[in-house]
């Protein structure tokens, strides 16, 4: 099993753990909001029977206060009948009865007025300020004209009427179910279950009250009226009866300690992932940052080593040429002398910021091309082709020894992957922002599976080998020439193409 296949096996064991210990979290966290749900919504369903009952209070008291309405009316009138017998019969016990009625009244205000509207009888009518005319009109006539006139006959064809208000008894009795009615509207909306409550008419056009909303949507009515539709959603709303409202609905939310517990899973997770991914990239950079360290190291400490046997074979070779021994023979030891100074000055090259200069991209491949095609299989087609209209001549910003090392190593991937016959084509174009270059085989191809690792350091697919020539060719692309360097397509038993994007200058 290679590395990578054990680094995979590694994270997916890692990714499991860690989906695990969410799922895990995430279910307790889910159990203890629906707990938590549970508790409130008992707390919200003990709060409505307080809240019906105190209604049903409210109402009986409101009913009571009718009934005194009505007791009052007919007070009113059976003082006036008294006021009317009183002037027209002669008997003395009636006479007397009747006074004692209308004497006894000491608690309904009452104003009797004749047909031409002139007042001549005021009782149980505060005129401390007032100022009382003999017309029945005015202030006084707006406040009592609040109930129909009880209209009386004095036995001599003459009307009189009689305008009276609700007694003082009433009146403060009435304040004491205005506080009632208060006081139990401010406990609905700031509630013992400390929710969002907002109390609205049996149609939601109109709001009644509301508590435990924030500043801002409590005074924006539009706005609340919005949000009980929301609230319906969640929550189904009670009916109540109001004195002086009528049939009333409660809208009521989850609290925010509920609210949040709700998010809560989702935050978690949220901040734990940021945390994992931090850690990742800062894992990342510090492990890419240890490498480069050792690939400088290690390219430095290449290059000082090839250098003292390169000069004795320099040197050897001088004490071979004065044996007068062969000139073809020291030609092509020549080459090779050369070709290990190209390699040296590659490794040297390595940590450093390479100097890049102008060339001609179709004469630094066809130099490259010509050295593989002497030392590849004789069975095996190399072809270069310009696909550029009119076959104009590309002009790049290379490193051309870091460029040729790059070339070199594809070459050598894809003719060891063609074991025997085969072809390699290297085709280029100018597209864009860039120079387009492939280098496509016909070799076994690459699984789907190692698509994404054939880059990194330690993959390869032979017997022997380090695995780090495409690891240095992605180096040298990306990182000195600002290129990019992929797998543009590859299949099994078919080949593959390995394309280069270098930015045109």
């Amino acid at each position: 099993m290679s590395i990578y296949q054990k680094k995979q096996r590694w994270k997916l064991w890692l990714a499991s753990g860690a989906a695990l210990i969410v799922i895990a979290s995430l279910y307790y966290t889910n159990e203890l909001v629906k707990n938590v749900a549970v508790e409130e919504r008992k707390k919200v369903e003990l709060w409505a029977d307080a809240v019906r009952s105190r209604a049903t209070l409210v109402q009986y008291t409101e009913r009571l206060f009718e009934r005194l309405k009505i007791e009052e009316r007919k007070r009113a009138e059976i003082w006036a009948q008294a006021t009317q017998n009183l002037s027209i019969t002669e008997d003395d016990d009636a006479r007397s009865f009747y006074l004692k009625v209308v004497s006894e009244n000491n608690t309904i205000p009452a104003i009797i007025v004749d047909e031409q509207n002139r007042i001549n009888y005021i009782t149980n009518v505060d005129t401390a300020g007032m100022k009382m005319a003999s017309t029945f009109s005015g202030k006084v006539k707006n406040e009592f004209t609040r109930y129909k006139p009880i209209i009386i006959d004095d036995g001599f064809s003459n009307n009189y009427y009689i305008y009276y208000q609700d007694s003082r008894v009433f009146i403060e009795l009435r304040e004491v179910l205005d506080n009632i009615i208060k006081s139990f509207i401010s406990e609905v909306v700031v509630n013992s279950a400390s929710v969002p409550v907002i109390v609205a008419d049996s149609s939601s056009t109109k709001i009644i009250a509301s508590g435990n909303l924030s500043n801002a949507l409590s005074t924006d009515t539009t706005a609340m009226l919005k949000l009980t539709k929301n609230m319906s959603g969640d929550n189904t709303p009670f009916i109540i009866d109001l004195p002086e409202y009528g049939s009333c609905l409660i809208y009521y939310q989850n609290s925010a300690l509920l609210t949040q517990l709700k998010f809560y899973p989702v935050i978690q997770f949220v901040v734990i992932a940021l945390f994992m991914l931090v850690a990742y990239f800062l894992f990342n950079f510090s492990r890419r940052a240890e490498q480069n360290q050792v690939w400088v190291g290690m390219s430095k400490e290449t290059a000082h080593q090839l250098g003292t046997p390169l000069s004795s074979l320099m040197a050897w070779m001088e004490i071979l040429r004065l044996k007068g021994i062969d000139e073809d023979t020291l030609s092509e030891i020549g080459k090779d002398i050369k070709r290990l100074e190209v390699i040296t000055e590659r490794f040297s090259k390595i940590g450093s910021i390479p100097e890049l200069s102008l060339h001609s991209l179709e004469e630094v491949l066809t130099e490259s091309i010509a050295y593989m095609r002497l030392r590849a299989s004789k069975k095996i087609t190399i072809t270069l082709q310009n696909l550029t209209e009119n076959k104009e001549t590309i002009i790049v910003n290379l490193n051309v020894p870091l460029f040729d090392w790059v070339i070199e190593n594809l070459f050598r991937n894809a003719i060891d992957a063609m074991e025997g016959p085969g072809s390699l084509e290297v085709t280029y174009l100018l597209k864009g922002k860039w120079i387009q270059i492939d280098v496509i085989d016909t070799g076994k191809g690459i699984p789907k599976s190692m698509l994404k690792t054939v880059f990194e350091p330690g993959y390869t697919s032979k017997k022997r080998g380090w695995g780090l020539g495409l690891s240095l060719t992605k180096r040298i692309i990306e990182n000195y020439h600002k290129g990019k360097i992929f797998v543009r397509r590859s299949e099994l038993g078919k080949g593959t193409t390995f394309r280069i994007l270098l930015p045109v200058t």
